[in-house]
């Protein structure tokens, strides 16, 4: 089991294993929402963010309160746009589907920038989460958190290598002025819906 992957809950059998990718800028609200997701849902879910962190933290083993450090955040879009880590850590995130499947899991979700788009393009269910500027900014204060947001934005939808996008067959779902447990609610229904 790796950090940032749970495996809770153990509701909605089913017999087929599934994927749900969850993209989506900053603060848009996919951490909260995924985790919930998969407790609900019997899902492992992968914070792959947290893989960019901590080979930007590089030569230590991170642990939780070190990955959202505040130089961290500041850094990971530029470690997150090197073509050679995004090929090598593509492959390790992939990987995760197998170990999901190998422990017992419905599934697996994952949330990140791209992981409808590259990392899980057949993936059975995609979300693109999005708020205002405003929304997320508030949100991020209320977390004591320091975060560009508007930067990071800029920087992962312009990068050359898998940017930040909204996969065409993806749901897209603006969380401005929608609670978690709605958003929580929204994303469950269609995937108990055309999972069952």
């Amino acid at each position: 089991m790796y950090p940032e992957e749970t495996r809770i809950g153990s509701e909605m059998p089913r017999s087929k294993f599934i994927i749900v990718a969850v993209d989506g800028g900053a603060a848009a609200g996919k951490s909260s929402s995924a985790r919930a997701i998969a407790e609900r849902c019997n899902l492992m879910h992968v914070d792959s963010g947290s893989h960019y962190r901590a080979v930007t933290l590089n030569h230590t083993l991170p642990t939780g309160p070190e990955l959202r450090a505040p130089e961290v955040t500041a850094m990971v879009s530029h470690f997150a746009a090197m073509p050679k880590v995004r090929d090598i850590l593509l492959l390790y995130q992939r990987s995760h589907a197998q170990t999901a499947r190998e422990n017992g899991f419905a599934g697996m979700i994952m949330e990140g920038r791209d992981i409808g788009t590259v990392v899980f393009p057949d993936a059975d269910f995609k979300f693109f989460l999005s708020a205002d500027s405003a929304t997320r900014e508030a949100r991020r204060a209320r977390e004591g958190v320091q975060d560009s947001i508007a930067k990071r934005d800029k920087m992962d939808a312009g990068r050359k290598v898998a940017p930040l996008a909204c996969a065409d067959d993806a749901v897209r779902i603006d969380s401005s002025n929608l609670s978690l447990e709605e958003v929580i609610d929204k994303i469950s229904a269609i995937i108990e819906g055309q999972s069952s």
